[in-house]
């Protein structure tokens, strides 16, 4: 699903990513390849990042949400191999652990707002 807008929630060890537009919601889990509770080996975090980036394909608009470093580190992480979505990333927000639907809303919310001060709106 090509959506202009995305939410991404993110640790370590999987990310919620949730692709929408005014009707639809499209949702995706990638899982870290890694089998630690805790944060990946660092051979494990290249594969993890491009997984979610590959699942962020064709999105204009990122929000990056989670309770840790994760989603900083992703963001330098495309920064420096991904530099179509490190473009599309518009902020990134400390979370705890939200459902799905809460992270949509919260994020139709910020975009409404982050629209509203450039000068294409995307949402009504």
């Amino acid at each position: 699903m090509s959506t202009f807008h995305a939410v991404v929630w993110m640790d370590h060890n999987e990310a919620h990513v949730l692709m929408f537009d005014r009707e639809h919601v499209e949702a995706q889990r990638v899982k870290s390849r890694s089998h630690h509770k805790h944060q990946g080996k660092v051979g494990d975090i290249p594969a993890f990042f491009s997984d979610v980036a590959a699942a962020l394909s064709g999105t204009h608009e990122i929000l990056l949400a989670g309770p840790g470093l994760a989603r900083n580190e992703f963001r330098d992480w495309c920064t420096a191999h991904r530099k179509d979505t490190a473009n599309a990333i518009v902020d990134s927000i400390a979370t705890d652990h939200p459902t799905d639907a809460q992270m949509v809303a919260l994020a139709r919310q910020y975009f409404k707002k982050f629209d509203a001060m450039s000068t294409v709106p995307t949402l009504g």
